[in-house]
């Protein structure tokens, strides 16, 4: 009677905050005729305090109005229920390594500038042809449990807005995120003059939301640029090269629904940012060499952009990775032979 009294009297003091009872306390008082018994059933929530956790239920329900996007559809997944039968493919860390390593770092270049190099920031054209680009490789050799929540999110969006409406949805969102880059390199580019429409794009959420990342970016060095990696052959176009915190950054700009601020929200972003450095670093059009990233998350409604930064350690990690998609995406092109122009 008194060992269950004792037991009572612990499960409340355990519940109230700020106090805890130590395992050593609970070994100095079992007993032999205690551990030898009958084990009760205790229901695990029974001890979990509701009030504590209400607000965290409240704001999750809440949070049930704002739009869908890929990023919400696991979150989605827990509250909703399966949109179908299927199950997601189990996550797991790759344990590949690139079989053919190449660094992303040129020993013979500095990222500091040249006397030679031009005052006004490179901006070369893309050339489209058969080498494949940075997006064309992530699109191609996207995770099955990547397709899985992307076709889940776009079963989602097709069953709220039908088929046209997903469409003019997806023409929308590009649309958004081209003026956004106009706007940027306006800002950013001291050859540009502001016309009637880009001071109407310099009003919009995105560019507000940016506003405190930009005071901290300087000495821009490209804008809307085209890089060539010719030993690993795929070509891309940065958004854009300039210093964040006096750091020299490839620095590329997002828009998002949904609050991003971590980087593992921004999906396969990291990847295309380190993809675009290295092909940079050894691209014979560029003088100088990067060694950091920056993806920024700007939001419609104006609300602080997510800055993410890489540094070179983070950078290399994230190589490695886009490595090992530019080999599958290789070996994929081989064994369905397959080569189509961008």
């Amino acid at each position: 009677m008194k060992m269950k009294l004792f037991q009572t009297i612990c499960r409340q003091l355990r519940s109230s905050k700020g106090f805890s009872v130590e395992s050593a306390a609970l070994v100095a008082f079992s007993t032999s005729s205690y551990c030898c018994g009958r084990k009760k059933n205790v229901n695990p929530y029974e001890e979990v305090d509701q009030e504590k956790y209400s607000n965290l239920v409240q704001s999750v329900l809440s949070s049930r109005g704002v739009a869908h996007t890929p990023g919400s559809v696991e979150e989605d997944a827990l509250l909703c229920g399966p949109v179908s039968k299927h199950k997601p493919p189990k996550q797991g860390e790759d344990p590949r390594v690139p079989q053919n390593w190449f660094p992303i770092f040129n020993p013979e270049r500095s990222d500091k500038p040249n006397a030679s190099d031009p005052s006004v920031p490179l901006k070369i054209p893309l050339q489209r042809n058969v080498i494949p680009s940075v997006t064309r490789v992530l699109q191609q050799t996207m995770t099955k449990r990547q397709v899985f929540w992307l076709e889940r999110w776009k079963q989602r969006m097709i069953l709220e807005l039908g088929e046209d409406g997903f469409k003019e949805y997806n023409s929308n969102i590009f649309l958004q995120g081209k003026r956004f880059h106009e706007a940027l390199e306006s800002i950013l580019s001291p050859q540009e003059t502001l016309k009637e429409r880009d001071e109407n794009l310099l009003k919009s959420g995105y560019i507000e939301s940016v506003r405190h990342i930009l005071k901290d970016v300087s000495g821009v060095r490209a804008l809307e640029s085209a890089v060539q990696h010719e030993t690993l052959n795929y070509i891309g176009l940065l958004d854009c090269v300039a210093e964040y915190q006096g750091k020299l950054c490839v620095i590329d700009w997002k828009t998002s629904e949904k609050p991003k601020p971590f980087i593992q929200s921004t999906f396969d972003n990291p990847l295309q940012v380190v993809a675009y450095m290295g092909a940079m670093n050894h691209d014979t059009n560029y003088s100088f060499q990067v060694q950091c990233g920056l993806i920024v998350v700007a939001y419609k409604d104006g609300s602080p952009a997510h800055p993410h930064f890489m540094d070179a350690e983070l950078c290399s990690q994230y190589w490695a990775k886009w490595l090992l998609r530019l080999e599958e995406y290789t070996e994929k092109k081989k064994n369905q032979n397959i080569q189509k122009p961008e």
